[in-house]
């Protein structure tokens, strides 16, 4: 085992995700190959932009196959956390099928534009370990248009005139569907807590 390790995504957040983690004092390798994240003692699986593009990447650099099999913590952020799922109405997608549910594009209403963004409560639900020390109620920071359903694996949630999962796990895998790489001490207690899982 060594170090922490990013998937390589190709996602613009990678960048501040990799900042966030230097700031906890760790240091996160960037990499799509399979081996090294496969050595990796937590690997995150970053995304923004599309489920089918975002699979295809993974399925071209053998990921796909990979990543279901880690046995060490994996954290899914934003589109990583939809891919973990079996599949994505976003372009009919096949996902990775490590959490069950399909991934559905949330509804706009009159004041509730769609992508969803901006700041936003998450109301914790079951006790975990990466729940530790966070309010339950803080908010965090969204930016998304697609939303993974409630279920046994949920976490925490949020209410965007709809309620969604915003943190899901399932024993080694886990997701996040804010940023929380952008979402201040939250965001930092969060990462914090998901870099202590053994």
């Amino acid at each position: 085992m060594s170090g922490p390790v990013i998937v390589d995504t190709g996602g613009a957040n990678i960048a501040s995700l990799q900042l966030a983690v230097e700031r906890l004092g760790r240091t996160a390798e960037l990499s799509a190959d399979p081996q090294r994240i496969e050595r990796g003692s937590h690997v995150f699986l970053p995304g923004v932009g599309a489920a089918a593009d975002a699979m295809t990447r993974l399925e071209r650099t053998g990921l796909a196959e990979v990543i279901p099999r880690l046995t060490q913590p994996v954290l899914g952020i934003c589109l990583g956390m939809q891919l973990l799922y079996e599949a994505s109405e976003e372009g009919e997608t096949r996902c990775l099928g490590v959490l069950p549910g399909r991934v559905r594009r949330m509804s706009p209403a009159p004041g509730r534009p769609v992508p969803h963004m901006g700041w936003n409560r998450v109301a914790h639900g079951r006790p975990h370990a990466l729940l530790e020390g966070l309010e339950d109620g803080g908010f965090a920071y969204f930016v998304h248009s697609y939303r993974a359903p409630l279920g046994e694996d949920t976490l925490a949630a949020c209410d965007y005139g709809e309620t969604f999962t915003a943190i899901a796990s399932r024993g080694n895998f886990h997701g996040v569907q804010f940023h929380p790489e952008r979402s201040a001490a939250l965001g930092s207690r969060f990462l914090a807590n998901f870099l202590e899982l053994p």
